[in-house]
């Protein structure tokens, strides 16, 4: 059964910086590519990164591009969204989730830009 558990949200003030992690379980972690996804409060889920299975391909939503950077490890089945510069409009719960199936994502994590 695919797994996937979220880490790292938690309340930042504008400008601030936060690292959200992802555990992967059951299932080859390596071989899949992983997307970070949000749902703000009253909207749909958003696409915000996503990396291939080793690693070397990387993209991002234009409303994150320059702050926001993917990365994985596959030796610890973990990926990882580290956060820059945080704005207000980054407010969400944050999901990881398998390429093309958005169904398949972990409980998520709140991550809350506020002064």
């Amino acid at each position: 059964e695919v797994q996937l558990v979220e880490s790292g949200g938690g309340l930042v003030q504008p400008g601030g910086s936060l690292r959200l992690s992802c555990a992967g379980s059951g299932f080859p972690f390596f071989y899949y590519d992983l997307s970070w996804v949000r749902q703000a409060p009253g909207k749909g889920l958003e696409f915000v990164s996503l990396i291939d299975g080793d690693g070397s391909s990387t993209d991002y939503a234009d409303s994150v591009k320059g702050r926001f950077t993917i990365s994985r490890d596959n030796a610890k089945n973990e990926m990882y969204l580290q956060m820059n510069s945080l704005k207000a409009e980054d407010t969400a719960v944050y999901y990881c989730a398998l390429r093309g199936d958005w169904a398949t994502r972990g409980q998520g994590t709140q991550v809350t830009v506020s002064s």
